[in-house]
């Protein structure tokens, strides 16, 4: 009797991970070059792209939990990731309140880059962002620019990590 019980058990368990595995959803479209999965079916498409305006956002129930934008950036050829992230990008975000620079991780999924995290204060609510920059070839770096409270976005870490990972272009 226990061997049949535990059987059972095995089968709930193997198709409750498929049924997981089969929440994924590949995001792609005609209009933008790239594609990417998103682990969950809680992200939301918020911002499609279209042939005026290539920019992708989703959130992640609300977008105080997780809001994400892909962004496409044209480098000069032999720019380094640590050039654009402390150029441009970091100070545009010196001006949000509260804003505290984060460290930098080395990231290694389709396309290699750099992790960029950082705190700051939005509605009296401390926030944190996590941008993936991810270099597609010498001239072209896509950012994955993910943002939300701080606990919600700590919380989701293992889902921006693999939305990255899967990101590639067609």
């Amino acid at each position: 009797m226990k061997k049949i019980t535990v059987f059972y058990a095995i089968c709930a368990v193997a198709l409750l991970a498929l049924a997981a595995f089969g929440q994924e959803e590949l995001f792609s479209n005609p209009n933008v070059e790239y594609t990417f999965t998103l682990p969950n079916e809680k992200w939301k498409l918020t911002v499609p792209p279209s042939a005026t305006s290539p920019n992708v956002e989703y959130v992640y129930g609300d977008r105080n939990e997780g809001h994400l934008e892909v962004r496409k950036l044209t480098v000069a050829k032999g720019t380094i990731l640590s050039d654009v992230i402390h150029g441009d990008e970091e100070q545009k975000l010196q001006f949000k309140p509260g804003f505290v620079a984060g460290k930098e991780e080395r990231f290694v999924g389709r396309f290699s880059g750099t992790v960029y995290n950082f705190e700051y204060v939005a509605s009296g609510r401390n926030m944190s962002g996590r941008y993936y920059f991810l270099k597609a070839n010498e001239t072209t770096i896509y950012v994955l620019r993910f943002a939300g409270r701080k606990d919600s976005l700590r919380a989701i870490l293992n889902q921006t990590d693999s939305i990255a990972r899967t990101f590639a272009v067609k």
